[in-house]
C-alpha cells in the first residue's frame, strides 16, 4: 500500500514539475510513466468498483497516451499537467489496493 502511494507521489510531483520547460525527452518519458500508471490505477479502480475513478484514470491514461499522443500547446499542457497531478495526489485517499492477508502455516 505504501509504495501505491509512494508512486502516484512520484507520478503526481513529475506532472507538476513538467509545468517547466525541459527538453522533449522529458515528456515523452512523462507520457509513458503518467500513461502507464494511470492505466494501471483504471484496473484498480474498476476492481474496487470505483467506477467514476476509472473515469477520470481512463481520460487521464488517454491524454497521456504515448503511442498516438494529443497535441495541444504548452499553454493548454500546464493546467492539464497540475491538474493530473492534483487528481492523482487526491486518489491516493480514496483508491487504496486491498493487500491480502499472510495465511497461517500450519504444522
Amino acid at each position: 500500500m505504501y509504495i501505491s502511494s509512494i508512486v502516484r507521489l512520484v507520478v503526481a510531483g513529475l506532472l507538476i514539475w513538467a509545468v517547466d520547460r525541459h527538453p522533449y525527452d522529458y515528456y515523452t518519458v512523462l507520457r509513458w510513466v503518467v500513461c502507464g500508471s494511470a492505466s494501471y490505477y483504471l484496473y484498480i479502480a474498476y476492481k474496487l468498483r470505483k467506477i467514476p475513478w476509472a473515469w477520470i484514470f481512463g481520460t487521464i491514461a488517454v491524454l497521456f497516451n504515448p503511442i498516438i499522443p494529443v497535441h495541444l500547446s504548452k499553454a493548454t499542457w500546464a493546467p492539464i499537467d497540475v491538474i493530473s497531478g492534483g487528481i492523482i495526489l487526491v486518489s491516493i485517499f480514496f483508491i487504496r489496493e486491498k493487500v491480502q492477508g499472510k495465511q497461517e502455516t500450519v504444522p
